[in-house]
């Protein structure tokens, strides 16, 4: 007949294979050079998953395009990715939703001593421009222009290419500005760029009543609607994780080098950048600044980014129970 020993180990084995299943897997696919993976990173350290009964399964890619492609494909639960991409699947029949995360955006950069002041400057010029002709910032750049009546990518010189390539261009005098994202931005102003046009000021202009959060959390209204408590459970450390890189400049120099900073003074910029960008504002608020933001992109005539779509579906914003999927 068995020991003690033997019960006392099975007992052992049952109650970690019952907090095992008790614990809500869910499968996130980061870029690994990310903000999300810097999150993921502190989420980890402080063992927040474990603490709200969370089992997080990361993968790591080069570009969020991969992991866009994993969560279309079944592969991933959630991305990081932006509100027009939600809604250029739901318009296509898919069911994704979306759940806020930062209104982080880049700027347009440009050399300290540069002529360029305004949106009307980049006529006849060269632009790089991250993200491709895509890219939400550079659709909004192109929607305020129209209202002034002229198509920036006609009537000035956009080069399209990898975020970092484009800043080192920048530097060396090969373009007349950028448009990057905010971390790569942050680098520029270190070495010497300025902030030439912000694209927080170009939301405005287009009607948005404050930065709106068009980055944010991606994930399948079905699989919402059946693990609302998971999903529910993951924004929450999320934002707990958020809220540790806003108050701690210890965790910045923790996680420097995954954040690729050249620099102490970078790093405390990102930090700076980062935090302002985490400020939380009402899902309503949210909601209808991306009403406005969007209605301005779709009628610059990408159908490539919108599907077609002129206005925002009702569905697209995750309200934390059963959501309408399509």
């Amino acid at each position: 007949m068995p020991g003690r020993w033997f019960w006392t180990a099975l007992a052992l084995m049952l109650t970690g294979l019952n907090g095992a299943q008790a614990a809500d897997r869910l499968r996130i696919a980061a870029q690994a050079t990310g903000t999300l993976a810097w999150e993921l990173d502190v989420i980890k350290a402080h063992g927040l998953a474990e603490k709200a009964g969370l089992d997080l399964q990361i993968s790591q890619y080069a570009a969020p395009e991969a992991g866009r492609i994993a969560l279309q494909a079944g592969a991933a639960d959630i991305v990081l990715a932006d509100v027009m991409f939600v809604a250029q699947q739901r318009a296509l029949g898919g069911a994704l939703v979306f759940a806020p995360y930062t209104t982080a955006l880049g700027a347009v950069m440009a050399p300290t001593d540069s002529p360029i002041h305004s949106i009307e400057d980049l006529k006849g010029r060269k632009i790089g421009v991250a993200g491709g002709p895509l890219d939400k910032s550079w659709l909004l750049l192109r929607a305020l222009a129209l209202r002034a009546g002229f198509d920036l990518s006609k009537q000035s010189e956009p080069a399209y290419g990898a975020p970092r390539l484009l800043a080192a261009k920048a530097e060396q005098g090969e373009l007349a500005a950028v448009l990057n994202y905010w971390n790569i931005c942050a680098d520029l102003e270190i070495s010497g760029f300025r902030r030439a046009i912000e694209m927080t000021d170009v939301e405005r202009a287009l009607g948005a009543s404050a930065p709106a959060a068009l980055v944010g959390y991606a994930f399948d209204g079905h699989f919402a609607s059946a693990h609302p408590a998971a999903i529910a459970s993951f924004l929450d450390i999320s934002t707990q994780a958020r809220q540790i890189l806003a108050d701690s400049p210890e965790e910045w120099r923790r996680i420097g080098a995954h954040t690729g900073a050249a620099s102490p003074a970078a790093l405390e910029l990102y930090r700076t950048r980062y935090s302002a960008g985490a400020r939380a504002r009402p899902l309503a608020a949210e909601e209808a600044d991306a009403r406005i933001l969007f209605r301005a992109i779709a009628k610059t005539g990408n159908v490539g980014l919108t599907a077609g779509a002129l206005e925002l579906d009702a569905g697209t914003y995750w309200r934390g129970g059963a959501e309408a999927t399509h």
